[in-house]
């Protein structure tokens, strides 16, 4: 399996790396957060680190680290607009269980 990106997450994550001057893509990891146990975190990466996974679609890369794999294998990133609210959304076929807020999940 992978970590993939939509259209939308590759195009909005390319333009923003743009803007920025320096990058190669996004780093997808997990942190123990929140009720459900964990919390997505999604930084923008400027260079690969050892162990890294590399998923590249898109012209994009996602580099996610080993030890974050198992909890976000297969999930797909997607940039969403709703009305005046912009972010990244992550569907993760693992997630057995999302905390009312939507700011953490289970696995």
């Amino acid at each position: 399996m992978s970590v993939t990106l939509t259209e939308n997450a590759a195009r909005h994550v390319s333009s923003f790396i743009g803007r920025r001057g320096k990058g190669i893509g996004v780093r997808l990891a997990v942190k123990p957060s929140g009720c459900s146990g964990l919390s997505y975190k999604l930084d923008f990466a400027d260079e690969v680190a050892a162990g890294d996974l590399v998923f590249e679609q898109r012209g994009v890369k996602v580099l996610v680290d080993p030890r974050s794999l198992p909890f976000v294998e297969g999930t797909e990133i997607d940039f969403v607009r709703e009305g005046l609210n912009e972010g990244f959304r992550f569907s993760n076929p693992l997630e057995k269980d999302r905390c009312g807020c939507g700011e953490s999940f289970r696995v």
